[in-house]
């Protein structure tokens, strides 16, 4: 199982938990939701669950709960700008689909 950020999420990570002012890492978790199946929800993490997975790359930690992982392993977190837009971008390998709308996906 893994789970990965590009130096540029990484980054973007690290300036949020400074901001912040406390926490150690990104939780990441997949609800059921929207026309796909599936959506990201995103939180920062002030500690480690009893189920959760830990992650650590680039300098940061990804925590997952065990029920999640499943849906997310080998993903890669990275951060885009898309015209005036930026934000997290999921590369998800086990995605089979995503809605048109970029807020779901199935599997």
């Amino acid at each position: 199982m893994s789970l990965s950020v590009t130096p540029k999420a990484a980054a973007q990570i690290r300036k949020a938990l400074t901001q912040r002012g406390s926490g150690v890492g990104l939780r990441i978790a997949v609800k059921t939701s929207g026309c796909s199946g599936y959506a990201y929800a995103l939180e920062f993490a002030d500690a480690a669950g009893a189920d959760d997975q830990v992650f650590e790359t680039e300098g940061v930690a990804l925590l997952v709960d065990a029920q999640s992982l499943p849906l997310v392993d080998g993903t890669q977190l990275d951060w885009v700008r898309e015209g005036l837009n930026e934000g997290f971008k999921f590369h998800n390998p086990n995605a089979t689909a995503n809605c048109g709308c970029g807020e779901s996906f199935a599997v």
